[in-house]
């Protein structure tokens, strides 16, 4: 990769700023010089179909200098390299907008996270800074990661840089791993992991639902559900008298956040959905918050059967809930 790749491999270039930064337009060709050096040398910067190029001229001898393109060629040769790069720079911080992967699939698909799941890549590691992790809030727990690497890592006898993002499968492991683009993880677990290439053999579409199905495996924000054992308090006559009721406060909840309430046998389901209106209300040894009853819900609605086809498999203590069902319980309104 050349320094104008490098440089502008995380960026999108804005031509209407190239001629207020000091370019020519020559039809579709955008041209910039400026001299440097002392005036000892003239550097052209051109630009076509959104490519950038560049020479440097020795203005004594009007012939091209090229020694700065090899690295650490010799002390003279790694200031006329930097001060071409500061130009560089300059345009790029100019005319130019950031981007956060290199390939447009790569940044097509992290803009459809950022909208669907409001939550930007995080680069982490400073060995791989083109490597863009995903999070699932509460949990913070990744659900994507977008990284470039050489495509041997994930295909036999195959080179060159491809960008790929992995996915969280959700036990759909084996069925993804049929669809051609899905290969077994790269650097993740391969039993509950895939790979995706961002080359466009998948659409936009298809690895957008694979990036669904892996988010709403994760607990949704803000929502959780509580267990009753009506045996022991009958929570049941209490709602039919007020629409407020006290609980014991043992987890991590918030105003505003939604309570649904699973009551055990003879129901074994969820019969209400509640809005915390106030918490950590001291009470004894214990932490009592405040819920305010919204809505009810017949026993066959939502049985424990039909909870663990969207992940709930048991509650026995307050918990959250899988994204999946918390969009489902969000729609029941």
């Amino acid at each position: 990769m050349n320094i104008e790749q490098e440089l502008f491999k995380r960026s999108i270039l804005v031509p209407d700023k190239l001629l207020d930064f000091g370019f020519t337009k020559k039809q579709d060709l955008y041209v910039y010089s400026t001299k440097i050096m002392n005036d000892k040398f003239k550097v052209v910067i051109t630009i076509k179909d959104e490519v950038i190029k560049g020479k440097i001229y020795d203005l004594t001898t009007n012939e091209e200098y090229t020694n700065y393109r090899i690295e650490d060629f010799g002390a003279f040769s790694n200031t006329v390299r930097n001060s071409y790069i500061e130009i560089l720079k300059s345009i790029r911080n100019n005319c130019f907008v950031s981007k956060y992967f290199t390939s447009n699939q790569a940044n097509r698909i992290a803009n459809l996270i950022i909208q669907n799941f409001h939550c930007e890549p995080e680069f982490l590691w400073e060995n791989n800074p083109n490597f863009g992790v995903f999070r699932c809030y509460p949990s913070e727990k990744w659900f994507a990661i977008i990284m470039n690497i050489d495509k041997s890592k994930i295909v036999k006898e195959e080179t060159g840089e491809i960008e790929i993002i992995n996915v969280k499968t959700d036990k759909k492991t084996d069925a993804y791993l049929k669809i051609k683009g899905i290969y077994p993880a790269y650097h993740m677990n391969k039993k509950s992991w895939v790979s995706i290439s961002l080359d466009d053999t998948l659409s936009d579409e298809e690895i957008s639902k694979v990036i669904t199905e892996s988010y709403d495996s994760f607990p949704a924000s803000n929502t959780w559900v509580i267990p009753a054992n009506p045996k022991y308090y009958d929570l049941i006559s209490d709602f039919a008298k007020s629409d407020i009721m006290f609980w014991h406060q043992n987890m991590n909840v918030s105003n505003g956040d939604t309570v649904y309430i699973y009551v055990a046998e003879p129901y074994s389901a969820i019969l209400y959905k509640c809005i915390v209106i106030e918490v950590g209300i001291p009470n004894v040894n214990k932490m009592l918050m405040k819920l305010k009853l919204v809505k009810e819900y017949s026993k066959d609605e939502y049985p424990f059967a039909k909870l663990k086809e969207y992940g709930l498999t048991a509650i026995r203590g307050p918990r959250t809930i899988p994204n999946k069902l918390a969009k489902i319980l969000a729609e029941n309104k």
